[in-house]
């Protein structure tokens, strides 16, 4: 299929800044860019109306990222709780998706959306875990969220004691069979 030309309205990750003109496929200029308004098609009328607003555009972009900057450094070392049920091994019952940390950054006090927080896969155990939350296509926050099975666990955690029991390594074996040996005799 053949790629679209686009204009970036924003800073896309991975893909350029604003006002570049790219080559994407169709169906991501279709299904993402456009209906998100971070693109539109580069046609020739397109072209000359961005160049026209170019400058209040990036007048936006720059006061929507002072402000993101600004909300950056109130919520700097922002720790979210998220509690969850696990088995022995520390292993979720269920996972802790993109949603769920966005959930939790909200009642922490950063109001954020699920779109917002870069979660590469889901996270299927318990434990401390540095996620990314873009508050601004330049400006990015990294999150600390704990995953435990109650508030005493998330403190423990949060202070690096193991909470997950570890399983004892079998002592030599000569020795357990000596004793096994010991046992039967007696």
């Amino acid at each position: 299929m053949a790629a679209v030309e686009v204009i970036l309205l924003q800073r896309v990750e991975n893909l350029g800044q604003m006002g570049d003109i790219v080559r994407v496929r169709p169906g991501y200029a279709r299904n993402w860019l456009l209906p998100q308004k971070k693109a539109i098609r580069a046609s020739k009328d397109n072209r000359a109306r961005f160049e026209t607003e170019r400058a209040q555009l990036e007048a936006q972009n720059i006061k929507r990222r002072e402000e993101a900057e600004r909300v950056a450094e109130r919520v700097s070392g922002l720790a979210a709780v998220i509690i969850r049920q696990a088995g022995e091994s520390g292993g979720l019952y269920g996972s802790v998706t993109a949603r769920d940390v966005a959930d939790a950054c909200t009642e922490a006090g950063l109001s954020v959306t699920r779109q917002q927080v870069v979660l590469d896969h889901p996270i299927k155990t318990l434990g401390v875990y540095q996620l990314r939350v873009v508050l601004h296509p330049e400006v990015s926050i990294p999150v600390s969220v704990n995953i435990a099975r109650s508030r005493e666990e998330a403190e423990r955690q949060r202070r690096g004691e193991a909470t997950v029991p570890v399983e004892e390594e079998p002592a030599d074996i000569e020795a357990m069979l000596d004793q096994a040996a010991g046992e039967d005799l007696a």
